[in-house]
């Protein structure tokens, strides 16, 4: 950045891995960070190098700590993304499987809705760590029927162990990027599923 001079970068933090297990919900920027997972740790670790290049060498940034985004064309093959993996699994006759008793819960926000504010963030004069999200606790076993809904199956999940250092428990408080940013989540769970599915 500092060779090619460039002016702003955005960068994609995570909110999910970032607080631990929060002492409130939904957490906001202030919430005391102590990720329990390597992926956690290192989301934050860009964050301290971005300040210090902020600091050192006038870098303007933008930290936004998503939420678990979802939406159309995204990877079902890969560890993360619990709508598409549970999708594909639908729609081609597998059983699909949830870690724990489906208990467990995540902030979801559709992917239009933090590309719209990807772009406010590059171009907004504000900058800083803004949380994303749509503040709402949904667990995995509400996720779940909200596929198997938009799928139209007849299927029940399996239960699996829960995998270690994973939060039982998250949202975020997006007030300040909508004070800051102007920017607010718009498409609810339901048809967002619809539209990934």
């Amino acid at each position: 950045c500092r060779a090619h001079g460039t002016r702003r970068l955005v960068y994609s933090g995570t909110g999910g891995a970032l607080f631990g297990e929060p002492s409130y919900l939904p957490v906001d920027e202030a919430h005391p960070i102590d990720p329990i997972s390597p992926y956690g740790v290192s989301k934050h670790t860009v964050e301290h190098y971005l300040f210090a290049y902020g600091y050192t060498h006038g870098l303007e940034y933008v930290v936004l700590r998503y939420p678990n985004v979802y939406g159309p064309r995204q990877d079902p093959h890969g560890e993360a993304g619990v709508v598409a993996i549970f999708a594909l699994q639908m729609l081609t006759g597998q059983q699909p499987v949830i870690f724990g008793d489906g208990s467990k819960t995540r902030d979801y926000c559709y992917v239009g809705d933090i590309v719209e504010a990807n772009v406010l963030a590059l171009n907004s004069p504000a900058g800083g760590v803004y949380n994303l999200g749509r503040g709402i606790e949904v667990s995995d076993l509400e996720v779940f029927e909200a596929v198997r809904a938009a799928v139209g199956a007849d299927v029940a999940p399996v239960f699996a162990p829960v995998r270690p250092g994973e939060v039982e428990h998250i949202a975020l408080d997006a007030s300040k990027a909508e004070r800051e940013l102007g920017w607010r989540w718009k498409m609810g769970l339901s048809e967002g599923v619809a539209a990934a599915v």
